[in-house]
């Protein structure tokens, strides 16, 4: 459809090069690649062009969203019929406050209410999400648009980064271990022999997201990829009570049973990963998504905050 002196409409293949061009020049902070793009995007499960709009004007592409529904179950969580995802979005900024952003979302809500979506989140979508939300400090523009649009934020999630370089474990951690394994309780390396107790563990304790992440890592560990996969399991008599992973300088999830916390076995699962991350060759470690009280753990390992994010929610 025409709207003023653009155009909306679905992607097309022959568009990928001007779209990340577009891409790269509205988010600075989030550029992408062919490779990334295709990986990502194109062979999403759940993409459709149609849910990749497109503003074009005299042949050139200047703002496009990138909206998702689920076409395939994720693991036992389903299709989710109610939720739609928007991962990715930008207008040029020479082509801002022109009625395309909002051209552009109005579309894009248009179908979600079509297909019977009820609430709309940008972005905590799985498999491929891109960052946690909009990132506050980076494209504030875009907070002050999505607010006077109807959208509100429902969490803000903060990524953090810390240098490894020099990195050791502290007196106090290496206290914490001999302390644990009084109580047979031990940290260590996963092994084969885990798996068939360590997956329905991560499914049951910490969901499907997480069992994806885990599964997908530890097909490296166990494949070709042992040299940049980190993972460890926490025991205690036997029973894997949390566990830990890392691919290359990218850390976590890691998690404890609930009945287990308060004992100092995330933060030795923590310390022995960092550790051995380095031991890797890898001279830091980031992350894109914690909330505030979990910070304050990570900060003793040195973490510092670098970027901070708002899940944004609109309902239908």
């Amino acid at each position: 459809m025409t709207m003023n002196q653009f155009v909306l409409r679905p992607y097309r293949g022959a568009d990928e090069g001007a779209l990340i061009t577009l891409w790269n020049a509205t988010l600075t902070h989030d550029r992408i690649n062919a490779a990334t793009f295709r990986t990502k995007v194109l062979l999403d499960p759940n993409f459709q062009p149609a849910g990749l709009l497109m503003a074009e004007a005299d042949g050139a592409l200047f703002g496009f969203v990138l909206s998702l529904t689920r076409q395939t179950p994720l693991f036992l969580q389903g299709l989710e019929p109610d939720v739609g995802w928007i991962t990715a979005f930008g207008v040029h900024p020479e082509r801002r406050r022109q009625g395309i952003g909002r051209a552009l979302f109005d579309a894009v809500l248009g179908r979600f209410a079509a297909l019977g979506r009820q609430r709309v989140l940008i972005s905590p979508y799985t498999p491929n999400y891109f960052i946690p939300g909009v990132d506050v400090t980076a494209y504030p523009e875009a907070i002050a648009f999505l607010e006077a649009a109807g959208w509100r934020s429902v969490s803000q999630p903060i990524s953090m980064q810390a240098d490894l370089i020099g990195f050791c474990i502290p007196q106090e951690i290496v206290a914490l271990a001999e302390r644990l394994t009084t109580e047979d309780i031990c940290v260590r390396g996963v092994q084969a022999a885990d798996l068939p107790a360590l997956m329905p563990f991560i499914a049951q304790t910490f969901g499907w997201d997480w069992y994806r992440f885990a599964q997908e890592y530890l097909s490296e560990l166990f494949g070709r990829g042992s040299d940049e996969i980190c993972f460890l399991v926490a025991e205690q008599g036997g029973q894997i009570v949390g566990y830990c992973q890392a691919r290359r300088e990218r850390f976590g999830p890691f998690g404890v049973i609930p009945e287990a916390r308060g004992r100092g076995i995330g933060r030795l699962l923590l310390f022995v990963c960092l550790s051995e991350m380095l031991a890797k060759g890898f001279h830091c470690a980031w992350f894109l998504w914690t909330g505030q009280d979990a910070a304050r753990l990570y900060a003793l390992a040195g973490f510092r905050q670098v970027r901070q994010f708002a899940v944004m929610r609109r309902d239908l």
